[in-house]
């Protein structure tokens, strides 16, 4: 059985950080790329960060570069997002995801999500 369970998420006051964890199980992780997604109240989910279990790339949104940073334990099957520098914006319901064909922002290409963990940033 398939599971992705976000951790780490939690209250903290602006320029503050928080380190996301995504542990996986049950597919194979070294064929997939990995996906941070967020969603705020009453928006569209969107792409955070993604990185790659085959070759370690990574890609950055722009509201995330400079700020944010992924990074993955295969051995432990888990990715990490370090977040840094954290702002109001930022509150959200953060996401990963799994996608066998690749970087992508598209949701749609994503075969399994976790449920979520809430970051909120008080200004």
């Amino acid at each position: 059985e398939v599971h992705l369970v976000e951790s780490g998420g939690g209250l903290v006051q602006a320029g503050g950080s928080l380190r996301l964890a995504c542990t996986t199980s049950g597919f194979a992780f070294d064929d997939y790329t990995i996906g941070w997604f967020r969603q705020a109240g009453g928006k569209e989910r969107e792409g955070v960060s993604s990185i790659s279990s085959r070759d370690n790339t990574t890609v950055y949104a722009d509201s995330a570069k400079g700020r944010f940073t992924i990074s993955s334990d295969n051995a432990k099957k888990i990715v990490y997002l370090q977040m840094n520098s954290l702002k109001p914006e930022d509150t959200a319901a953060y996401y990963c995801g799994a996608n066998r064909w690749g970087h992508s922002w598209n949701i749609y290409e994503y075969d399994y999500w976790g449920r979520g963990t809430q970051v909120t940033v008080s200004s």
